[in-house]
């Protein structure tokens, strides 16, 4: 990695902390970043030539893997039609329709440049439509960095969220209540403390920023009871999870209805790109119809538009889904087996596309204090470790993993056989 090194030495001459993401500078795995020269199937390269099998998948976002000749052969064309326009386009219209029929929750959707962006914005219609200024997230849920995100748990239900950034205002922070995940009392003690006053509920139905991290079913169905009995609007933050966990999201598995989700990632085909969509009530309520006022000179950019129509028509296919779970399946076993062998405090959970591995004890984490648990030090060894050998995992213990259907049984037994050394090193 010796160009790698010296680039970041560069990077971080001119850019703060030389990444245009946190994550990107690997200070959780003590170590520094590669650079990447190219991509392809279900590898990256980085600027020494080094190949890697890649299971961070640009965080979700390359479903297909890298480089999909379809996904090449849709640009391509479309690339001669225009880069941006700043005007409507006919693919908007019909990656927007094939979203609302495979989202039974979605009548309507707009398109905006991140999946930040899409969180803040359904924030935003949820005040406006219920003229209500206070929400409620759950700790270890991220849903990007908009001010209202950045807030942990004050000390007690009355303590107003205390800002987790700086430069996130107290005036802000107050109006933001963050909770356990999967503590169905906390949420109904926090309304009942402020009724009236809870706009909405965000939440991600599969945490994947806490590593992965499932609801549980009876709390998200006592949250949809709870929002729909006070009048709060509940949001879905599905920007991981939707077209990764299943075709129609968590949600489809939950079989959980919200009034808003927020999607992201696969949905741009590779390409920037974030989306938010809920009932037509509620979202008649943005511009130029309503009152709450949200714009983008990217939004609905062509070429996004177009790769994500590309790649939404694919996995559409039947036996998709099946096909990627039993692909995870099949990893995710063979790493536990690995585990159980070596009797190593380890194991792995999944759902279609998206797994997290977990360096813990307990063989059933539910919230972000448990998970804080987990063994870092084995981890980054781990996680070091695998990218000397070409596997390259999220560079965090608190980040979920993904694979593409380009990996195949030969990727992962070769990852199982690298995990077989590591353990048999650590004796």
């Amino acid at each position: 990695m010796m160009k790698s090194s010296k680039e970041f030495r560069i990077a971080k001459k001119y850019i703060p902390g030389g990444v245009n993401s946190p994550v990107r500078s690997f200070k959780a795995v003590n170590s520094s970043p590669f650079f990447v020269k190219k991509s392809k199937g279900p590898h990256i390269f980085d600027i020494d030539d080094k190949r890697y099998i890649d299971y961070v998948n640009s965080w979700g976002s390359i479903i297909l893997g890298h480089c999909d000749s379809r996904i090449i052969n849709t640009l391509s064309k479309s690339i001669d039609l225009g880069l941006t326009y700043g005007a409507p386009c006919q693919n908007e219209v019909l990656l927007a329709k094939k979203i609302c029929k495979i989202f039974p929750s979605i009548e309507k959707i707009r398109m905006v440049s991140s999946g930040t962006e899409a969180t803040m914005s359904a924030i935003r219609l949820a005040r406006g439509y219920t003229k209500k200024d206070k929400i409620i997230k759950f700790d270890g849920c991220y849903h990007g960095h908009g001010d209202s995100f950045l807030i942990r748990a004050g000390s007690g239900l009355s303590t107003f969220g205390k800002p987790d950034s700086l430069g996130v205002t107290k005036s802000i922070a107050k109006d933001t209540f963050s909770l356990p995940y999967n503590d169905i009392n906390k949420v109904h003690q926090t309304i009942r403390k402020n009724k009236n006053k809870i706009a909405c509920i965000i939440i991600e139905p599969i945490a994947g920023n806490m590593n992965f991290v499932r609801s549980e079913k009876n709390f998200l169905k006592s949250l949809r009871e709870l929002c729909t009995k006070n009048k709060i609007l509940l949001i879905f933050d599905e920007v991981m999870t939707g077209f990764r966990v299943a075709l129609g999201g968590a949600q489809s598995i939950y079989r959980v209805k919200p009034d808003i989700t927020t999607l992201g990632k696969v949905i741009g085909g590779g390409l920037p790109v974030g989306a938010f969509g809920g009932r037509i009530d509620i979202m008649n309520n943005l511009a130029p119809m309503g009152g709450v006022y949200q714009a983008g000179t990217l939004s609905g950019n062509p070429l996004t538009m177009a790769a994500g129509l590309k790649t939404l028509d694919i996995i559409s296919k039947k036996g998709f889904f099946e096909r990627l779970h039993k692909q995870t399946e099949y990893f995710m076993n063979q790493l536990n087996k690995s585990a159980v062998n070596h009797l190593l405090d380890f194991h792995t959970d999944f759902e279609g596309g998206m797994f997290g591995l977990f360096f813990h004890n307990s063989k059933k984490i539910t919230n972000y204090k448990e998970i804080k648990k987990l063994n870092s030090k084995i981890f980054v060894d781990f996680f070091r470790f695998m990218l000397k050998k070409g596997i390259f995992f999220a560079p965090s213990p608190f980040e979920a993993g993904f694979i593409s259907s380009a990996h195949t049984k030969k990727h992962f037994d070769f990852t199982k056989e690298m995990f077989e050394k590591f353990l048999s090193s650590r004796r």
